[in-house]
């Protein structure tokens, strides 16, 4: 995958990104709502077999630096669904980073990979819900009390959800 915006290169990952990544999913303010931050051996094992194998994620990369400061999960769930998801490098946050890269992804699954549905979910009810309607999404259901967060409270699983009939190009 290549798809480029004007500050953002996604791409596949490849092993000299584990140290970038590492940043991202070792970092316990940005894995608060998902799970405990990885170990660097977690993240080398996580990169290997999900990102470069699995190809179950692509990588957000800063253009003017070169780092790569995003993780993107994306990959097919069904025929035609695909399910997204993104942590980003707590350095980059309220930047547009992650709305520039999660719109270029969705532009890319309606209009090359001819998708259907793009879907995700969260237990964070303000800042990735708040994303996730930015990009178009609707919400499509509650799970209530569904999954325990990092301090084991059972938290609320918001999904939602976007059609490819209801995603509106530039």
């Amino acid at each position: 995958m290549h798809i480029e915006t004007q500050r953002i290169l996604i791409r596949n990952y490849t092993m000299d990104d584990v140290r970038d990544l590492h940043d991202i999913l070792g970092d316990a303010e940005v894995m608060e709502n998902c799970e405990p931050a990885y170990s660097l051996e977690k993240t080398s094992d996580f990169i290997s077999k999900f990102c470069i194998e699995k190809r179950g994620a692509i990588a957000a990369v800063h253009k003017d630096s070169g780092k790569m400061i995003g993780y993107i999960l994306f990959n097919e769930f069904n025929e035609g669904v695909y399910e997204i998801g993104w942590f980003f490098n707590k350095h980059f946050w309220r930047q547009g980073y992650a709305y520039e890269s999660c719109k270029a992804v969705i532009d890319y699954a309606f209009h090359v990979l001819d998708a259907h549905k793009i879907f995700a979910e969260t237990i964070d009810s303000i800042k990735a819900v708040g994303l996730m309607k930015k990009l178009g999404m609707q919400l499509e259901g509650i799970q209530r009390s569904h999954t325990k967060d990092n301090n084991g409270n059972w938290r609320d699983l918001y999904i939602y959800g976007l059609l490819k009939d209801d995603w509106k190009m530039p």
